[in-house]
Parts: C-alpha cells; structure tokens; sequence
C-alpha cells in the first residue's frame, strides 16, 4: 500500500465512521439547541476511535489531527450527506420496527382483535377491523375522534375495537376504568365521547358526573370500576402496547397495518388502509 493509498483509504474509512456516528446523534436529538458543537465533537471522537481500533488503516504516515480536519471540513461544506442518512436511518429503524409489529399482531391476532373484554363499535360483523390504542387525558386522541368516528359513520363494514391505554397517571387510569365499568351498563361508547369531549380532566369525579348524566347507577359505575375484569382488560392492552413498542397515544392497527399518532389526514389514511386491507387481506394473521 503506497502513501497516498494508506491516506485515501484512512480518509474514506473515518468519514464513515464518523457519519454513522453523527448521523445516529442526529437521529436521537434531530438537530436540537448545541448540536453543531456536539456533532463535531462526535466527528472528532469517531475519527480516533477508527484509528485507535484500526492502527493499520494509518498506513504510509496519515496525520490524526489532519484526518479530522479533512472530515470535519468536509461534513461542513456537505451537511445534505447528514440529512440523506439520518432520514435512511429512520427509515430503516421504521422498517425494523414494522417488520417485528407484524409478527407481534400475528402471534396476538386474538387479543388485539377479539378479546372479550374489549369494546366493539362499529359493525361487529365487519370484514375489516381498526385497532385503537388511546388515552381519554391525551389532546391527540381526542382530536382524533371525529376521524374514527366518520369512518364508521361512512363505512359500515368496519369494525372497531377501543383498547385503553391510560399512560397519563392516575386520572387517565380511572377514566379508562370508568369506560370499561359503564360498559356494563351498555352505555359505554356514550361515556367514552363524553370523556373526550366534555370539558376538563378526565379522572373519576368527570367519570361519575357523566355517569349521572347519562342515567346510569352511579353506585354499580363507582364499584364495576374495581372488577377485576376491568383490571384484567386494562392490562392484557398495556401487554400488547408493550410488545408493539408503542410510544404514545392513539395508535391504530388496521389489520396489520399501523398509524401512530393523529397526523392532519388520520381519516383519509384510515380510508386507504381499510380499502388495502380490504383488497389484499393481512400479510400477518388478522
């Protein structure tokens, strides 16, 4: 190996090194408030690591210092490189995370479809089911809600199933108590809109306000609330939300198709999912 071909060879071996190494920086703080400072540190520390591991890659007398410089120049004038990865890298991670939710809707295709205790809206007969993973504290699920519920107003073979997902303490956990208890009573979607869209927290004394309102026993409300069948519900959902690798609230499960969150176009893109699903059936068993 001549000179100039150890110095070319060191080059291109740390400006990898020191890409991956600032692209996954980049993809955990996306850029925040100091990170020009903190990616070049990184840039630097990348380079001496490759050497440190790779002592043979200094063929032919390649100056440290002068390898960090060529980088750190080089990341500098060719930021759109940090882009292209960071965005490949989510990519992939998203296609990962996809990948292994399949399998995970595939192996708990009857809790998340058809568990006993959970709520059905909806046709029940359905060809296809919509999944959703929800907070009655969280502001997205609630703007979500008009979206879920057109889609049921203006498909009527979708069915689907509401799984509590209280992440939001302890007023979240007595609300979805509170759902699944008027549930007893036949009145639990009423109660879950009226969580939603009444204003104020969601906690116990909102979920035996609405109870009275919508003329149910608020006594059997307040004692159903402790069944162990409703503890047994809330925990079977925080199992599944756990295996999914869920990070917030809604999330919907179209088959084994995925939504997180509540982006603007959540009703049209429930659409195309359902009709997808409805034309191609469920790559995993749904």
């Amino acid at each position: 190996m001549t000179p100039r071909t150890g110095l070319v060879t060191a080059l291109v071996a740390a400006v990898v090194a020191a890409l991956v190494t600032v692209a996954g920086l980049a993809l955990a703080g996306r850029f925040g408030p100091g990170s020009g400072a903190t990616n070049q540190a990184s840039v630097d520390a990348a380079v001496r690591d490759y050497f440190a591991k790779n002592p043979d890659a200094d063929a032919g007398g390649v100056d440290d210092m002068r390898v960090e410089e060529i980088v750190r120049d080089y990341l500098t004038k060719n930021p759109e490189i940090l882009v292209a990865m960071t965005t490949e890298l989510d990519k992939r991670q998203q296609d990962d995370l996809a990948a292994k939710q399949r399998k995970i809707i595939s192996e708990n295709a009857d809790a998340l479809f058809r568990s006993p205790n959970s709520h059905t809206a909806g046709n029940p007969n359905g060809d296809v089911t919509v999944v959703e993973f929800f907070d009655y504290n969280c502001g997205y699920c609630r703007r979500a809600l008009p979206d879920l519920v057109k889609l049921m107003e203006s498909d009527s073979q979708v069915r689907v199933v509401l799984k509590e997902l209280p992440i939001f303490g302890e007023d979240s956990e007595a609300a979805a108590k509170g759902a699944l208890a008027a549930n007893k009573q036949g009145k639990y979607f009423e109660m879950h809109q009226k969580l939603f869209n009444e204003p104020g927290k969601a906690d116990k004394e909102k979920v035996l306000r609405v109870g009275k309102e919508l003329n149910l026993d608020v006594e059997k409300l307040e004692k159903d609330m402790d069944d162990p069948i409703v503890k047994a519900e809330l925990d079977e959902a925080r199992e599944l939300a756990q295996k999914l690798e869920l990070q917030g609230t809604p999330f919907y499960l179209i088959g084994d198709r995925t939504i997180p969150g509540a982006p603007e176009d959540l009703h049209d893109q429930l659409v195309d999912k359902v009709k997808e699903v409805r034309e191609k059936g469920c790559d995993a068993t749904c």
